[in-house]
């Protein structure tokens, strides 16, 4: 494995965020103009609304022109602005289940590629409590349990550029989305804990969660930091971490250990992250490289029809030659 690449000043733009310096929510929400709404609810018009996957729908060039101008504000906040974004929203109530996804896959092909988020090819994929245990090998995304920050596909050779999610229905309560910058928890890094930094560049193990091919290992070694002369990658999620070193066989050294520790005591301070909830018809997209993410624990609905609902779209972004448009579960 190539030895990755150092940042060593402390990142002191947009990226580099706080609770203090996020800005209240209206700085983070983006409305999608009315002709956007128009030309997607069009579309979804003509589709089936109880036919075949929406995957296959596939967004033309010459489609969407308005709504080509609206995603413009939405990429730059991706990629040089906060990093994720909450868009504001798609009218679900007025569509069955089949169109709002299909308005929602749409909408994500003007954003990037969509990318393959599990070795069966699944492109849209539910995010809901299946009664699955994590200690059992299940991704904490068909789970209650909270997920702990982490970015997505954080085992996989490559990683969806953006992580997109769209809410169908709330959970009775909790079910919070907390947002942190990787850019602010390595300055966090730098400036006060500068004895762990090179641990986190060298490569853990993260568990496959089972989602690897035959002849391939169960695990997959990946520093949690990497630079690549323009910016800070990361890769984490904890419990895989933990999990991928005892099939590794490899025990955490204590300079290891140190630095997740060190780690864990930073995410759960509440001056390094945003919260929110998001509403049923918005949307958030956030950029997977540098952004970490967490869901709290919940408590659903009783009914089924009324339990918590989210549906997850990976996307891989066209200008960034990085990544394949393949991957595998990420959590």
């Amino acid at each position: 494995m190539t030895r990755p690449q150092f940042v060593n000043e402390v990142i002191r733009d947009k990226r580099g965020w706080n609770a203090r310096t996020v800005g209240q929510a209206d700085a983070w929400t983006y409305r999608l103009p009315d002709a956007c709404l128009q030309e997607l609810e069009q579309a979804v018009g003509e589709v089936d609304p109880d036919e075949g996957p929406v995957t296959g729908i596939v967004v033309r060039d010459e489609q969407f022109p308005k709504c080509r101008e609206a995603v413009q504000p939405i990429l730059s906040a991706l990629e040089t602005g906060l990093g994720f974004l909450i868009i504001d929203r798609l009218p679900i109530e007025r569509h069955p289940l089949r169109r709002q996804q299909a308005m929602y896959w749409m909408f994500g092909q003007l954003l990037g590629r969509p990318f393959e988020q599990n070795i069966e090819g699944t492109l849209l994929y539910d995010v809901c409590d299946m009664g699955h245990d994590v200690t059992q090998g299940a991704r904490f995304s068909v789970t209650n349990a909270e997920s702990t920050f982490h970015t997505d596909h954080a085992f996989g050779k490559d990683a969806p550029d953006y992580v997109g999610l769209l809410c169908l229905r709330k959970a009775k309560s909790g079910g919070h989305s907390q947002l942190v910058s990787g850019y602010a928890l390595y300055n966090e890094l730098r400036q006060h804990h500068a004895d762990v930094l090179e641990s986190l560049y060298q490569p853990f193990c993260f568990d496959r969660r089972g989602q690897f091919l035959d002849g391939e290992m169960p695990y997959l070694p990946s520093p949690v930091f990497n630079w690549d002369g323009r910016q800070l990658k990361v890769r984490y999620l904890h419990y895989y971490i933990v999990v991928g070193q005892e099939k590794a066989g490899k025990p955490l050294t204590p300079m290891q250990d140190q630095a997740l520790e060190v780690l864990q005591q930073l995410l759960s301070a509440e001056d390094l992250r945003v919260q929110f909830d998001l509403q049923p018809g918005q949307m958030l997209f956030a950029n997977n490289r540098w952004v970490l993410h967490n869901r709290t624990e919940f408590e659903d609905h009783p009914a089924p029809t009324q339990r918590r609902h989210l549906v997850r779209l990976w996307l891989s972004s066209t200008t960034n030659s990085n990544t394949s448009g393949k991957g595998r579960e990420g959590d």
